[in-house]
């Protein structure tokens, strides 16, 4: 990128210096004056935004295990083009929630303990590990695409060796957190909300999980797209969407199921700020896309795709804030708003990631995967498939 073209001033990139300077200022009082002066949290409300922003993007890099697996253990190879993708996207993900993890923590400068110091009974001890075991699994599993950079043959080739065993271990640790967060959850029955409260919570987390994963790699392909103007492999999101839809009546199945069952089913006609919540993320989340997508002409079309995938992704959103804010504040008698320290350092970090994201697209081959890479690690008659989607 020429020195000109960095230091061209547009609307965005005005708004991403303003967001950065206003998040280190923050930054910097959260790490002197400590958490108190800094934020809205309090002993009635311990965990706020910040820990809700850590579902988020937690839950929206799933597409890296999901992906990973569906190619190199499954051998669908033709969702091959997406796997560096969603690995990049996994790998940013993880990196902004453990930036925001450090943040939160009330001694900072004791992160180290939970390697040194194990409980092996507390979910929060298991889902450090997890997460640290798991980013390292997807720095060895983007490595290749570094390595290929500077014609590094010879680790590439025993990154390739041992490609399974680490995305097994991927998949393992994944599915390990991914449904851990909605168990740290489970003991608190009396505090959150009963439309979210369930002793499925562990299941609804990583099944929803999955969906807005998957709709994440949709949602970053269009807009690479319109970035980099490097084609869209429509056929590969086409297909990907139909899983969307799966998982998403599936989740909704069993969240209905499982409200009927535990005799909860009289909070949905109930009038409360937290039953139109419920409603909003269901409609938003679940029936607009299941509706966009259920019909094959939309699904063929970039831009249905696109929407659905936003809809998608704003009702995992929706519903990871109302678990950890909205489901948790009425019954701690205390209004919680995050203040503006909060959201100025969760905002600085979702634009180093954005531009990480960025940066990394545009100097290494990430969206790109050539014809002949797939002859030589695919063979012809998988190439064909991976070019039309068949």
């Amino acid at each position: 990128m020429k020195t000109d073209t960095l230091l061209k001033f547009t609307f965005w990139r005005v708004i991403a210096v303003v967001i950065i300077v206003a998040g280190i200022v923050s930054t910097y009082y959260r790490f002197t004056k400590g958490l108190g002066a800094t934020t809205n949290l309090s002993d009635a409300v311990p965990w706020g935004f910040w820990i809700g922003f850590d579902f988020l993007g937690v839950g929206l890099a799933a597409a890296g295990f999901t992906i990973a697996a569906t190619v190199h253990i499954f051998n669908i190879h033709r969702f091959e083009p997406i796997v560096r993708p969603a690995i990049l996207t996994a790998f940013i993900g993880y990196s902004l929630v453990i930036g925001l993890l450090v943040v939160d923590l009330g001694r900072p400068e004791n992160f180290w303990h939970p390697l040194v110091m194990w409980n092996i009974h507390s979910v929060m001890f298991e889902i450090t590990w997890c997460i640290i075991c798991y980013t390292t699994v997807l720095i060895l599993e983007f490595a290749p695409v570094v390595l290929e950079k500077f014609n590094l043959k010879a680790p590439v080739k025993l990154l390739k060796k041992i490609s399974i065993p680490i995305v097994i271990a991927g998949v393992l640790f994944s599915t390990l957190h991914q449904s851990s967060f909605g168990s740290l959850y489970l003991i608190v029955p009396g505090r959150l909300h009963q439309l979210w409260y369930s002793s499925l919570l562990p299941v609804h987390f990583y099944i929803s999980c999955i969906a807005a994963g998957l709709s994440m790699i949709i949602f970053e392909s269009y807009l690479n797209t319109r970035a980099f103007n490097t084609g869209l492999r429509l056929k590969i999101l086409s297909k990907l969407s139909v899983v969307v839809v799966i998982v998403l009546v599936v989740e909704f199945l069993l969240k209905i199921t499982d409200l009927l069952l535990s005799g909860k089913f009289n909070y949905l006609v109930t009038s409360s700020m937290e039953t139109s919540l419920f409603y909003l993320e269901i409609i938003v989340g679940t029936i607009m896309p299941v509706i966009i997508l259920g019909s094959k002409k939309n699904r063929e079309n970039k831009s249905w795709l696109f929407i659905a995938s936003v809809c998608v992704i704003c009702g995992f959103i929706l519903n990871r804030m109302n678990v950890s804010i909205t489901g948790m504040v009425s019954s701690s008698g205390v209004n919680y708003f995050p203040s503006f320290d909060e959201i100025s350092i969760t905002f600085m970090l979702v634009v180093f990631a954005m531009i990480a994201f960025r940066l990394v697209v545009q100097y290494f081959p990430v969206f790109t995967y050539s014809e002949e890479k797939v002859i030589e690690e695919n063979g012809i008659a998988e190439t064909k498939k991976l070019i039309t989607g068949e």
